[in-house]
Order: C-alpha cells, then structure tokens, then sequence
C-alpha cells in the first residue's frame, strides 16, 4: 500500500456551468467571473501538491481536456483532508492576470512568460 499524492503544475477547475446546475460544489468551479487581485476558494479531490512560490496557470476541465491557461494565479493556502472516508485539497488562490487564451503563450513549464 503506497501514498497516492498527485503534483499539478497547475489549478484545474470545472465551468461555472457545473455549479449552476449543481453537479459541482462552487469551489470546483470557477467563479462567475474572476477579477484580477481577487482570492477565491478551490477544492479538489485527492491528495494535491502544487507549487506555492510563483505563479501558476488556471484552467477549464471538463474531466478528460484542459483548456490554454484563462488566467495566472498564486496559490495562497492548500489544506489536505478527510471527509466521509475521501482525501480532498481546499485551499486559496489569487488572480494575477486574466489572459485571452488565443493571444499567446504565457508559460513555459513553470516559467512565466
């Protein structure tokens, strides 16, 4: 039996759409509308590491895709817990930048561009 800890190089979340309709909780899914130096909340199933000393991309997922990153954001705080017998990550992460995510790129890896 090992520990099964997922790094992202990025923070994935679901279409406001999810929430509206109630597949999801608001903190899988992007708000309404994000603002730029505006902290939002985030959850995410499993145990999740991300990289907390830059920025990173926020993008859409539907589960299987992801999108070009929408936004640049900084990862505040990342908490890992149990409930009902599942490991979630909650946390909070600030908008630096909104893209237009034909533009261009904006990162290489983890460097920003």
């Amino acid at each position: 039996m090992g520990i099964s800890v997922e790094f992202n190089p990025d923070l994935t979340l679901r279409n406001y759409d999810k929430c509206l309709a109630g597949e999801r909780k608001p903190e899988e899914c992007l708000p309404e509308k994000l603002d730029v130096g505006k902290v939002y909340n985030f959850l995410k199933f499993g145990q999740r590491n991300y990289w907390l000393e830059g920025e990173i991309p926020l993008l859409i997922t539907d589960g299987e895709n992801l999108s070009m990153p929408i936004a640049s954001i900084v990862i505040l705080e990342c908490v890992h817990f149990r409930e009902k017998g599942s490991i979630y990550t909650k946390g909070k992460y600030m908008v630096k930048e909104i893209f237009n995510p034909a533009e261009k790129a904006h990162f290489n890896g983890f460097k920003r561009i």
